[in-house]
């Protein structure tokens, strides 16, 4: 196929082939994006929107933020918990139904692995924690850590432990399954026994690492559309080795296609259900940690994109800025903006526009103009102001002005 045809079926799996919601999105909406991306990235950084976030609103436009956090970090019988927190791209949002795939032992290790000696080294420590969460919970580890001391103030001297191993227990109870985030406060972790969390019937299907790897590749090929074996591998992080037996198996299962995409290095494989749109239309601003372009080899791949984030470089040497947000307009990545949401002065604050090569900018300002205008009334703000950094500010700030 082409590398047209293999961007139009990565687009429609991901969810852009469809028109945003005439009217406010609800929870059937949020669910249908769910089954397309399977995942939400979780990320500490909050300089224009938590992650998680991010995603639902680039793909149904303006929604309330608490359809999220009701599906994630609550439970009724009339809105059953939807989402639960582990470890699959990165830290994420998952589907509650998907969280024994995740201790099948398809996946690589997590980082909380390095936390096992601290466990083995302290297991009163441990039970101790698991104590008190089943007592108290849901708990923050700095809650966990003064009610171990008996409410005392921190303090280092009677204990043969402190702060960090508590938290490192926490991670690793997280990791191995005991503990999961009940709920946060703010955007800390409130730790609490999984037995509490997830319904009875989840906790006790058992996976095979085979069978977990096969289910995952299935997952990742459907919010992928078309991808080659890494691209497969790399949206829950598995094992490689399980990973290539699994869509080996796939495809001989008849549930993954192999193709050849013109441009593409290494052979990819389509999920027979992925669809081909004729046209992609609309525009998106997409946050560093979407779905859709996390993978920035992938993404530069299916849309001739170079991007990498920024965070971690000295700001002298940055080129694009600290957090950028790549736009998508009509199913192809025509700029970025580096975006930081300024509450306390009510403005969303523009850093810096650059386009793409061979774009009309006239055009691009216009509908980044009013995607940036929807962002900002979304996150309760009041204006939208433009730095003249970048080739497209100009333009930009001249629509924005208007």
């Amino acid at each position: 196929m082409s590398a047209d045809v293999a961007r139009r079926i990565a687009l429609a799996a991901q969810g852009f082939a469809d028109p945003r919601p005439a009217s406010p999105p609800t929870r059937r909406h949020l669910q249908r994006v769910l089954s397309r991306v399977r995942l939400l990235q979780l990320d500490s950084v909050n300089v224009a929107v938590r992650a998680h976030y991010m995603p639902v609103f680039s793909r149904l436009g303006a929604y309330a933020p608490s359809l999220v956090d009701e599906a994630a970090w609550s439970h009724s019988a009339r809105k059953p918990r939807l989402l639960v927190e582990y470890w699959a791209h990165e830290a994420s949002l998952v589907p509650v139904e998907d969280w024994p795939l995740f201790h099948s032992g398809a996946k690589k290790l997590g980082w909380w692995h390095h936390h096992t000696a601290t466990a083995e080294r302290e297991p009163q420590l441990v039970e101790d924690i698991l104590a008190v969460v089943k007592e108290l919970g849901p708990l923050g580890a700095g809650a966990i850590e003064k009610a171990l001391a008996g409410g005392a103030p921190r303090t280092k001297d009677h204990w043969g432990w402190n702060w960090s191993e508590v938290k490192q227990i926490c991670e690793y109870l997280f990791g191995v399954g005991a503990l999961t985030t009940g709920t946060r406060r703010g955007f800390e972790r409130l730790y609490d026994l999984t037995e509490r969390v997830l319904p009875p019937e989840v906790l006790a299907r058992r996976v095979t690492a085979e069978e977990g790897a096969r289910e995952l590749v299935t997952r990742a090929a459907t919010a992928l559309g078309v991808a080659t074996e890494p691209d497969l591998r790399d949206y829950y992080r598995l094992a490689p080795a399980r990973s290539r037996q699994a869509v080996r198996e796939l495809v001989e299962e008849g549930v993954l296609e192999p193709v050849a995409v013109r441009g593409w290095p290494a052979p990819a494989y389509r999920h027979v259900e992925a669809r081909v749109p004729r046209t992609v239309a609309g525009r998106a601003l997409l946050c560093p940690f979407d779905p859709l372009i996390w993978e920035r080899a992938r993404t530069e791949r299916i849309f001739d994109f170079h991007y990498r984030i920024e965070i971690y470089v000295p700001q002298a040497k940055r080129v694009h800025g600290y957090y950028v947000f790549p736009f998508l307009l009509d199913g192809r990545l025509v700029g970025r903006v580096d975006l930081k949401a300024d509450r306390a002065a009510g403005v969303l604050r523009v850093q810096s526009a650059h386009s793409e090569v061979a774009t009309d900018h006239g055009r691009v300002a216009v509908e980044l103009a009013a995607e940036l205008r929807h962002m900002a009334d979304w996150l309760e703000l009041e204006k939208v102001q433009v730095t003249p950094r970048g080739d497209l500010a100009p333009a930009l700030k001249a629509v924005v002005r208007q």
